[in-house]
């Protein structure tokens, strides 16, 4: 009897966390845990892979890996069109994102030099750029208000989750094979996996069967973006947190493997920077329904601001990873622990003001726009952190510091952002 009442509770307790969520969202959240796992097995070793086994310095490597902005851009703009437009929509935007994803992975994975990496990241960024408009668009046209910042963060916890499983298993691959090639083929088999849970489980959205006389014609659509000053405020602030987290992405694996001393060798063994990693997503997987929860009694822009305050803290605690005189380990798994909860805190508000910002015959739009933050944030972070690990070590140190001064000026944006979101 006892037991009974037990698991009642804990079914109960599960169901507060876990709102009433749209079918389709589960689907698509098992897809996009699927392909995250390939992506982790080459996200964080990618730079690693190309500047220490490739031969390429982490300059040219930054600068290639942020190309894939500029196809990023166009693939933005042309996915966020398709995936409002009827006669095309979100699933064959996500069918055509994952195929052109998965020929990408398959370039990167024959990379010999700086010609062909710039060629499969503009592959790639092209993918993602196409990817991103409709991904949104379909979480946020099953969501309701009522449980819309907890169906975006299902599907964060899904790609953590998967990211996660990716890079222990790229760990493992590693110690086994000793190439990192095979990581990117991996990848590319996972983008044709998602493609298959697309095309299976994945029909248009509701949302997106409307009148033609209720559409919105192209140039008039992005105009009237463009014309949201509200949004464009928004975006000014959402591309400081993309480049927060390009660092993560590019700059902090080689950071980590180059530059942090422990003890007598330079830099953290791969193991040890597969387990940082690990331990960056699996914290995050901890956080992300708790946290949603928690910040769901507060505005988007507040949930925001608590987002860049553990950025400052983070970046704080990266500098003294790289400066201490001991316990280096120790100050980077803080670190990233606390990025952690700042990620889990950005992601489900920054995608629900959106929601709440477009109207729905226009979100592939204003998702394809929001997604361009992700774009910039690449094409400015990467090679930004390329340059600093080519610097003298006590530049790049002083690398981190900068991050917080920035984050002084994210604040008082989304302050600003508060106030004529009140008016």
């Amino acid at each position: 009897m006892t037991f009974k009442l037990m698991k009642l509770a804990s079914q109960s307790q599960l169901s507060s966390w876990l709102p009433s969520i749209h079918p389709q969202v589960w689907i698509f959240a098992i897809g996009r845990f699927l392909s995250e796992v390939g992506t982790g097995c080459t996200l964080f070793y990618a730079p690693i892979f190309f500047v220490n086994q490739v031969g390429l310095s982490a300059t040219s490597v930054g600068v290639a890996l942020g190309s894939a902005s500029i196809s990023g851009v166009v693939g933005r703009i042309v996915g966020g069109s398709l995936a409002d437009s009827e006669h095309w929509g979100r699933r064959r935007t996500l069918l055509l994102a994952t195929a052109i994803s998965a020929i990408g992975s398959l370039v990167l994975a024959a990379t010999d030099n700086f010609t062909i990496l710039v060629i499969g990241s503009l592959i790639s960024g092209l993918g993602i750029g196409f990817y991103w408009p409709a991904a949104e668009s379909v979480v946020a046209d099953a969501s309701q208000i009522d449980n819309r910042r907890e169906t975006f963060a299902i599907t964060r916890l899904a790609d953590n989750l998967g990211l996660a499983i990716g890079i222990m298993l790229a760990g493992f691959l590693i110690s086994i094979i000793g190439s990192y090639r095979w990581l990117f083929v991996i990848d590319a088999i996972s983008f044709l996996v998602f493609f298959g849970v697309v095309y299976a489980g994945i029909s248009e959205t509701e949302q997106q069967q409307v009148e033609e006389s209720e559409k919105t014609e192209l140039f008039a659509s992005w105009m009237a973006v463009l014309s949201d000053r509200r949004f464009l405020v928004y975006i000014a602030v959402n591309i400081f947190f993309t480049i927060y987290i390009s660092q993560i992405h590019s700059t902090l694996p080689l950071f980590f493997k180059n530059f942090v001393i422990k003890s007598t060798t330079e830099g953290f063994a791969q193991t040890t920077i597969s387990v940082l990693f690990a331990w960056h997503l699996v914290f995050a997987i901890i956080c992300q329904l708790p946290v949603t929860s928690i910040l769901k009694r507060c505005s988007h822009t507040l949930a925001l601001t608590v987002s860049a305050i553990f950025w400052a803290i983070g970046f704080g605690l990266i500098w003294v990873s790289g400066t201490a005189p001991s316990d280096n380990l120790v100050w980077a798994i803080l670190a990233l622990g606390v990025f952690a909860v700042a990620i889990v805190s950005y992601t489900p508000s920054a995608a629900s003001l959106v929601t709440e910002l477009a109207p729905e015959n226009q979100r592939g739009v204003y998702f394809s726009i929001n997604a361009l933050c992700w774009a910039v944030g690449s094409f400015i972070g990467h090679p930004l952190g390329g340059w600093a690990l080519d610097q003298p070590q006590i530049l790049t140190n002083s690398y981190w510091l900068y991050f917080i001064l920035s984050v002084a000026i994210a604040v008082a944006i989304l302050q600003y952002l508060n106030r004529i979101l009140s008016e």
